[in-house]
This record gives structure tokens, C-alpha cells and sequence, in this order.
């Protein structure tokens, strides 16, 4: 077990030690561990502020106490627990689940164990054990929900050192912070967010959880590749002859409740989680807070380049939730009915993107134009799809080949056909095609169902990079379709939030479509109105500019866009 990479990549980070095979506490963990797990009478902790000093003791038998925790965390947890839950649910919690949770606590070493006994024969070829995945590194981490049930009452009980997290561009990871907020300044948003978390506890202490969840990390290489597609430079975004994908217009509605299996944005921060565990309380922050399981990604993925992307697939929500950042609520349990695939995932698939931020007039030069799109392909990009990728891109956007075969535009064209009439290509570790073929076929004589040969999801986002980022909502709204379209994906469905700049969304996509441009029409178009932008020889917003039809007439425009 000692000799394990991906186990000594990540053991400092953990708290635990490795002695031959096995994969222990220290010793001065275990009796208070176990008076915890006996209940209250045993334990004596029956309120918030004697909770913290256990967690106190149990971090010095750990030799932690010289990473200190934040000051205000003991008054957070006592106000929680001590007075804003109420007295029968404080009961419960101190009675039947806390002392559940101490002994997932006490199982920990034992699943870990198992976890690494089994990750080298989960997928042939793949490694998939728990680890630091590194900037510039893609690869991927399984992990049991109820491997990550104990890697979160971690978190919970503040037991992950944090020496080197920041050298390594790791996120925050123990709660100490979360609680710390509750008190330093008490808003309802945050004692929200932790009443989320609180029910996640109780719900896998009723009953655990029995799946799977993968976390991988997606790179766009910056040096070519001939066994992975690169890092679009401007020149292949304005040769690409892909048509543009279907587009729907969502005027309500929410990311996490649309019923297509898809692609499922959050509009990430670089590092994974955001304020999630601090004061933030908006699009990436809830998510997480509804589907806790995503939390445990912050252990072991560091921030994000600019050609890097994480994919999430399996993570199940325990909550409902009313209103947004300072109006969110919890608003009471959740029961999570997606399908699982056959490797026990939920189908639900998470890509965190993470925008450029305050970039303001900025955002218009190329550079930026150009990052945000290939942030975003690299998440929408299945690279186990390499070979398909190159034949039909090779340089000059589209294959002539397929053009010649009557590929003109979104209305004749099928997405399937497009890649199936292209060889198989053996995957090299992506979420939608971890296996090879002959996994594939191993896995589909099983009964299972293929992961990689999917050629139905598209991708459902919003107003990625607006709001607190400040991006240009319609000039975002262009780039996601331009990636997705790249990508191969078969439809981008969008929701708006009723913001204004996007009302007239439906008809200016309409107008797009009816031109049958291709992606590089559609980006070059992108690129001119930018340029203008910055020159200062415009002022309108994109969709104006393109269609001034939506505003005054202007014969000079139309004559530009046409």
C-alpha cells in the first residue's frame, strides 16, 4: 500500500498513516472516535460548543493544533447547533447522528483500503485511484459515495491538514470557515448553506448511499498532439466549417432541473467550489450545496489553467432550495431520481468552466475572445472522440470529404451520422469514453450501457461569466454555442434568468440559422464586432449590431452582417 503513488501523492493531505498494507489512524484517534460513536451519554457531547472542543481534542491527537482553524469557528458551531436548530433536531443530531458520522469516521482507513484494492482493476487501463490531479495532468478519480460520505465528515470534524494546501493551488477543504461565517456576520443565506450540508449528513446516516462518482480533470494540451486534440489557436476557430447546433431558448427553469441527460455548467470559479465553504451563495456555490458529494473534488483537484476543465459525472442532490445568494433557502429534502449508468452514477453530469472575471472592455480583445471559447470547448469536448476530431477539423475546419457528402448547415446534417461514419477510437480517459472497445463491448455483453458512444448529449448552461464576473451576456451566449457546436455537441439548451440584454435571444438565433453560417462564420462575425468595440466605432451590444432590425433601422449594418 506505502508504495502506492496516487495513495503517497495524496496522504499528506489526509490525516491518516500507512504502515505495510494497512492504512490506520494514529492510535490517540481512536478511543475518542469510538466515545463519540456510543452516543452522548458516553461522549458527553450534546451541544455545538462541546462538539468543537472534541473536534479540538481529536485534531491535537492528529498534530494539527499548529494549523490553526479560523478564530470564530467554536461560536459558529455553537450558534448552529446551540440556537438556530431547534431543540428536538438538535437531539436527533447529537443522539443518532453524530455518532453515525464517528463511525464512518472509525471506517475511513478500511475504505480507503478498499478503494485502492479495486482502483486498479475498475477500468482496464485507467488509472483511477484517489490523488492530487495536477495542473496540466487529465486524468480521472472514481470514488464510492460512501468513500466521499467520510471524506466530508472530514471536512465536518476539521481533520485535513492544511500545510501545502496553498503551495499546491488546492482549495479550502475543513468547514471551519463555513461555520466561521455564521457568526462573524449572521445572514440566513449562510445558515442555509450549512442546514444543506447538516441534511446531506442525516440522509446518508439513515440509509448510505451504495454508487459511484468520478471527478476528471480535462486539459487541452498546448503543444500538439497527435493522440489528443490541442488547443484551438484563432485561425482553426475562423476556418471551422461546423455548423452551428441546435439552439433552445429557456425563459425559466433551472440548470439542475432540466430532464435531457446533458452537459450541466457551472460557472466555476479557477479553484473548484468557489466560496462554497465561505460566504459565497450563488450559481457554483449552491450547486454544491445541493449535491454535496461535488465538495469532495476541493481535496484533491487544484486550480484550474486556462486550458482546463473538470468534469464531474454521478454526484446526487439531497436537497430543494428556494432563491438566490442573499435569498436562498434550504427548503427541505431531495430526492434524486436520474438514472444510474452501470457503473452506479447517477446520470448527471457537471462541467465546472471557470470565466476570465472584471475583465470589462477587455474581454473584447482576441486573447480574451479566445480563452473564454477554448475554456469552454474544453469542457464540452468528449477527447476520447480525438480521432474523429482530427479528421473532420484537420486544419481547416471540416472535412471537405463531408462537405462534399451534403453537410451545409444545422438542417442537413445529423450529429450521429457525423461521427459515427468515423472509426472508433480507444479512449484515453474522459467520463463520457473511459473504456476502449473492447470494453466497450465487454461492458455492452453485460447488459450495461456504453459510455463511450453517446452521441446525444448536448449541453445546458446559462449566463456563464455574467453577473459578479461581469462578462457581456450576449457575447457569452455566442461563445458557449460556437464551443458546444465545435465540440460536436447536438443541442445547447439555455436559460436566460430574465436578463434584458438576452430578450430578444430567440429571434437573433433564428436569424443565425436561417443564414446556415458555420462556426467560423459565426466567430468571425464575433471577432469584427469585438474589434469595433474596442476601436470605439460602436457602442451597441452584439445582437443589435448583427440584427439592427431588434433596434433602428440601419442599412449599413445589414449590408455588414449580411
Amino acid at each position: 500500500m506505502e508504495k502506492r503513488e496516487d495513495l503517497r501523492s495524496i496522504l499528506p493531505y489526509l490525516g491518516v498513516v500507512v504502515e505495510g498494507s494497512s492504512v490506520l489512524w494514529p492510535s490517540p484517534v481512536i478511543e475518542p472516535l469510538k466515545a463519540i460513536s456510543r452516543g452522548p451519554d458516553h461522549s458527553g457531547i450534546h451541544s455545538g460548543e462541546l462538539l468543537f472542543l472534541a473536534i479540538s481534542d481529536l485534531r491535537h491527537s492528529l498534530s494539527l493544533s499548529s494549523q490553526r482553524l479560523s478564530a470564530s469557528a467554536p461560536h459558529g458551531y455553537a450558534l448552529f447547533f446551540d440556537k438556530l436548530l431547534s431543540r428536538p433536531e438538535s437531539s436527533k443530531w447529537f443522539a443518532e447522528v453524530l455518532p453515525a458520522l464517528a463511525n464512518l469516521l472509525l471506517r475511513f482507513p478500511s475504505l480507503l483500503e478498499f478503494h485502492y484494492r479495486n482502483a486498479d482493476t475498475l477500468i482496464d487501463g485507467v488509472q483511477t485511484g484517489l490523488r492530487i490531479l495536477d495542473s496540466q495532468q487529465s486524468g480521472i478519480v472514481f470514488l464510492s459515495q460512501e468513500l466521499i460520505g467520510a471524506l466530508l465528515t472530514c471536512s465536518f470534524f476539521c481533520l485535513f491538514p492544511i500545510t501545502n494546501r496553498d503551495a499546491k493551488h488546492l482549495p479550502m477543504i475543513n468547514f471551519d470557515h463555513l461555520f466561521s461565517c455564521l457568526y462573524d456576520i449572521y445572514d440566513e443565506k449562510m445558515e442555509n448553506k450549512i442546514k444543506c450540508i447538516v441534511h446531506y449528513f442525516e440522509r446518508i446516516c439513515s440509509q448510505m448511499p451504495t454508487g459511484l462518482v468520478s471527478f476528471e480533470r480535462k486539459v487541452l494540451p498546448l503543444e500538439d498532439s497527435p493522440f489528443c486534440v490541442t488547443y484551438p489557436k484563432a485561425d482553426l476557430w475562423s476556418k471551422s466549417a461546423v455548423p452551428l447546433c441546435h439552439f433552445e431558448v429557456h425563459r425559466s427553469g433551472l440548470i439542475e432541473d432540466q430532464s435531457k441527460e446533458a452537459l450541466e455548467v457551472d460557472f466555476a470559479n479557477r479553484y473548484i467550489g468557489g466560496g462554497a465553504l465561505r460566504r459565497g451563495c450563488v450559481q457554483e456555490e449552491i450547486r454544491f450545496m445541493i449535491n454535496p458529494e461535488l465538495i469532495a473534488g476541493m481535496l484533491f483537484l487544484p486550480s484550474m489553467a486556462d486550458n482546463e476543465a473538470i468534469e464531474v459525472v454521478g454526484p446526487e442532490r439531497f436537497s430543494n432550495y428556494t432563491g438566490y445568494a442573499s435569498s436562498f433557502r434550504f427548503a427541505g429534502d431531495y430526492v434524486d431520481k436520474r438514472d444510474v449508468d452501470f457503473m452506479g452514477r447517477r446520470k448527471t453530469k457537471i462541467i465546472a468552466i471557470d470565466a476570465l472575471c472584471d475583465m470589462r472592455m477587455r474581454q473584447y480583445r482576441l486573447e480574451c475572445l479566445l480563452r473564454e471559447i477554448n475554456k469552454a470547448f474544453c469542457g464540452f469536448f468528449d477527447q476520447s472522440k480525438c480521432q474523429q476530431y482530427q479528421r473532420l477539423f484537420k486544419g481547416d475546419g471540416l472535412c471537405g470529404a463531408h462537405l462534399d457528402q451534403g453537410v451545409q448547415g444545422p438542417d442537413s446534417i445529423s450529429w450521429s451520422n457525423l461521427l459515427l461514419q468515423e472509426a472508433p477510437y480507444a479512449s484515453v480517459g474522459t467520463n463520457e469514453g473511459i473504456y476502449g472497445d473492447q470494453q466497450i463491448r465487454n461492458a455492452e455483453e453485460k447488459g450495461g450501457h456504453s459510455l463511450g458512444h453517446r452521441y446525444d448529449i448536448g449541453v445546458v448552461t446559462g449566463n456563464w461569466g455574467c453577473g459578479a464576473f461581469g462578462g457581456d451576456p450576449e457575447l457569452k451566449t455566442i461563445i458557449q454555442w460556437l464551443a458546444a457546436s465545435q465540440a460536436l455537441r447536438p443541442f445547447i439548451s439555455y436559460h436566460t434568468f430574465g436578463v434584458e440584454a438576452l430578450k430578444t435571444l430567440d429571434e437573433v438565433i433564428q436569424w443565425i440559422l436561417s443564414h446556415k453560417w458555420t462556426v467560423g462564420d459565426l466567430w468571425d462575425m464575433l471577432v469584427e464586432y469585438s474589434t469595433q468595440r474596442l476601436r470605439g466605432e460602436t457602442s451597441l451590444g452584439f445582437f443589435t449590431w448583427l440584427l439592427p432590425s431588434l433596434s433602428a433601422p440601419d442599412a449599413t449594418m445589414m449590408d455588414m452582417a449580411d
